[in-house]
């Protein structure tokens, strides 16, 4: 069993992804390494000029990760929770690319995604920008102090746009209102919302509209 998180930055991945593990027997968590990138804090400082250099960085990272602990977890027979998805990079790189850099982007994850295994569930966190905004001032990381909203709007279309045409199997959960952290029932609300789109017992059937 393969679950990854999936979501605008802010939403809570990370912490969804560590708190939901003790909840599946025999599970491992692949979080995503993104401190590594020597890009980062100057992408957010001059987005234009870093971009490219960011955006390869963590096309290269992440398929190293993936590559190489993916096929390894699942060979051992583990379940895998992980933090994000390889899919992710490629929105990213539409909203920062433009031209022969993003073309030249777009040759290199196609040939690197093929190789990569695909989740048995995405679970997509969605947000509004207002509610990422906050949980991203909430957390207050050095460079993300300068984060434009309007690049957060582009990403939650850019995301919802992506999940609404997923041929994969995905789970979307409206987090607006969910905090997973403070309050035990909502995780259990996420979990057994996983269970049901897996079909792994125990779950509780969600009720219908009316019900």
């Amino acid at each position: 069993m393969y679950i990854a998180i999936e979501g605008v930055i802010g939403v809570g991945k990370t912490t969804l992804a560590r708190l939901l593990q003790p909840r599946f027997d025999n599970s491992e968590l692949l979080l995503e390494v993104f401190e590594e990138n020597p890009f980062l804090s100057d992408f957010y400082g001059d987005r234009a000029r870093y971009a490219f250099q960011t955006q390869i960085f963590f096309l290269l990272s992440r398929y190293r990760q993936q590559n190489s602990t993916v096929p390894a977890i699942l060979h051992r027979g583990a379940a895998l929770l992980a933090d994000y998805t390889f899919a992710k990079d490629a929105l990213f790189a539409r909203i920062n690319l433009r031209g022969d850099e993003l073309i030249m982007y777009h040759r290199v994850h196609e040939a690197l995604a093929e190789k990569i295994p695909l989740p048995d569930l995405t679970v997509y966190l969605s947000a509004s920008v207002d509610t990422l905004m906050g949980r991203i001032a909430l957390r207050d990381r050095s460079y993300e102090r300068t984060m434009e909203r309007a690049y957060i709007a582009d990403l939650v279309k850019s995301y919802d746009e992506f999940f609404a045409t997923t041929t994969g199997a995905c789970l979307t959960i409206d987090s607006n209102s969910l905090d997973f952290v403070r309050y035990p029932e909502h995780l259990s609300l996420i979990a057994n919302r996983i269970r049901e789109a897996l079909s792994i017992s125990p779950y509780q059937p969600a009720l219908m509209d009316g019900d």
